[in-house]
């Protein structure tokens, strides 16, 4: 079947499939032949990006793209149906092995609003979780709540529920690794502020809303996609009954000026 005969879920899981195997055949090819971190994260970024522009011209020649690693057209802004691309979340992570907590990220937004998705873990197993068919709603393991959050240092979102909650921290690279963690019941809650782009969290989002998770901002507003300003700093990912406790507490902390809730782009 051609590319552009696939709906666009399958197209999504197809191409963030396809670029995941290249990048785990890169970074062995690469390692084998002796290189660097460097190396290895401009060459991951470079290819992933360039395979996947390739793979959706062929397949929606019609749709405009949002990616990490191109350069910014602002007729996208005009555009009802963009995707919007990580072609390697996660770098360094990548440049980093044996770490396996790196991701693809693919998903279209129509009008704003994330339609399909998927994100591909190429190094943990070869999974790739979609929007269609949805991963199955995840099942809830014995124990203390746990909030995934970044593996350097917990963002304030995530201190702030984790507290909450009474929550195990657990460290992990890459966005969608993270996020992909919550919709699989490795954790609970993917609570994060500051320092992220529409990018890296719009796959994710898609798929964990997919699943059947709570996904907003963390002042419990939708999350939008396609925006002049592409900086998304801020959302909350978790099972739904952690959603209102979650929004609860960190209300509390920005009117407490304790998090620092970014305003509108």
């Amino acid at each position: 079947m051609k590319l552009a005969d696939l709906d666009d879920h399958a197209l999504a899981a197809v191409v963030a499939e396809r670029t995941g195997s290249m990048l785990v055949r890169l970074r062995d090819d690469l390692l084998e032949r002796g290189t660097s971190a460097w190396e290895l994260e401009v060459q991951g970024d470079r290819q992933a990006h360039e395979l996947i522009v390739h793979l959706l011209a062929e397949a929606r020649p019609d749709d405009a793209v949002l990616s990490e690693e191109g350069a910014d057209s602002r007729e996208r802004l005009d555009a009802s149906r963009v995707w919007i691309v990580d072609p390697l979340d996660g770098t360094n992570e990548f440049a980093s092995p044996p770490r396996r907590d790196w991701a693809v990220h693919v998903a279209l937004v129509v009008d704003g609003v994330p339609a399909a998705g998927a994100v591909a873990l190429p190094a943990m197993g070869g999974i790739t979780l979609g929007t269609d068919p949805a991963p199955a709603f995840p099942l809830r393991e014995d124990g203390p709540p746990r909030v995934i959050a970044s593996r350097w240092s917990p963002s304030a979102a995530a201190q702030v529920v984790a507290r909450a909650l009474g929550a195990q921290v657990l460290g992990m690279g890459s966005a969608g690794a993270k996020a992909m963690a919550v919709v699989l019941g490795h954790a609970d809650v993917y609570a994060h502020s500051g320092g992220q782009y529409e990018w890296d969290n719009c796959a994710p989002v898609a798929v964990a809303a997919a699943a059947g998770l709570h996904v907003s901002r963390i002042d419990g507003s939708p999350l939008r996609y396609n925006n002049a300003s592409v900086y998304l700093p801020d959302f909350l990912i978790c099972r739904p009954e952690y959603a209102d406790t979650c929004l609860e507490a960190l209300d509390h902390a920005v009117r407490r000026s304790r998090l620092w809730l970014p305003g509108d782009r």
